[in-house]
């Protein structure tokens, strides 16, 4: 059985100044893959990170690199002290993390993996206005039945299953307002733009799906020495050539992520990490039922660590 998940947050969970300990406290692993983030990306991902602005920092090309940098950061102060997962996953992007979480690449190629796939995706945003739009207090049953009856399959698709009540659409920008009001108005829940700026898993992607698909050729995929729960099977799967097509085409599949949560239910987890900026997968923990007996930590700065090893309860 497993006891201990690691979460990996995606896109949405970033805000200027995440990682900033870990750029004052000079971490050498962490200063590695900013420096390689960095470098591909050709741009000061240090500065960006710090200090902004906000319009560049959600540009996927770079919050992407950024985002698996700070979590890998924080992960790895973690597991120098000790504290270990039995399972990881990760949140759309935070897939990637979870890939060098598990040793299923090295920690410097899933940087690069996220930089082109944030490159790929802003290519798709630049020819599209699309985005996301997160739907609270409504179930997936209900919210299936709206978009049947908007009959634009090939406009809006269902991105996100996040939780009994929470899912979040993907698509062209006026469609997905015209939901949000047609939401508002009936009174059938509440919803909110998510903080991206493309039709992130959406058959959009596809084009970028199949870029990314063979720019990734090349690159080794290893047997995962932890099992790493996948966003499209809501399962763990050990087969390396099964899982790079996974993470390929995850770009444009859903993310199962109540499903998951489930796996993670059935298989004892009592104790979550969320590792990373935010706190956008600690609620989702609450949001799927996990809350008698279940303790879940954020991992977002180095004193949650340090309080964190001072408890000797984990």
């Amino acid at each position: 059985m497993w006891k201990k998940a690691f979460l990996f947050p995606g896109q949405g969970s970033q805000e200027v100044g995440m990682g900033k300990d870990l750029f004052e406290n000079n971490d050498p692993f962490f200063r590695s893959l900013i420096d390689l983030g960095s470098e591909i990306t050709g741009c000061n991902l240090e500065k960006l990170c710090l200090n902004g602005p906000e319009s560049q920092l959600i540009q996927a090309r770079y919050l992407q690199p950024l985002l698996v940098a700070v979590s890998l950061g924080y992960f790895n102060r973690l597991t120098d002290r000790g504290i270990v997962p039995d399972v990881v996953l990760g949140h759309s992007l935070g897939e990637i993390t979870s890939l060098a979480a598990a040793t299923i690449v090295d920690p410097e190629q899933a940087v690069r993996i996220a930089a082109r796939r944030g490159e790929l995706m802003d290519m798709v945003a630049q020819k599209n206005d699309g985005g996301m739009l997160a739907i609270m207090f409504m179930d997936l049953d209900s919210v299936i039945e709206l978009l049947e009856e908007i009959n634009e399959p090939d406009r809006v698709v269902l991105a996100n299953d996040n939780a009994p009540c929470q899912v979040v659409l993907s698509g062209e920008m006026k469609l997905l307002d015209k939901i949000s009001f047609e939401i508002q108005n009936r009174k059938l829940g509440k919803t909110r733009i998510v903080n991206v700026i493309g039709p992130w898993h959406s058959p959009f992607l596809a084009e970028a799906r199949d870029v990314y698909t063979k720019w990734a050729e090349d690159i080794i995929f290893k047997e995962p020495q932890i099992p790493v729960i996948f966003n499209a099977l809501a399962k763990p799967h050990k087969d390396p050539s099964t899982i790079k097509n996974l993470v390929a085409g995850q770009l444009s599949m859903p993310v199962y992520w109540r499903e998951s949560m489930e796996t993670l239910r059935q298989a004892g987890v009592n104790t979550f990490f969320e590792i990373g900026p935010g706190r956008v997968l600690t609620g989702l923990v609450r949001a799927n039922g996990f809350k008698k007996g279940i303790t879940v930590h954020s991992i977002n700065n180095l004193d949650s660590i340090e309080k964190l090893c001072e408890l000797k309860t984990v």
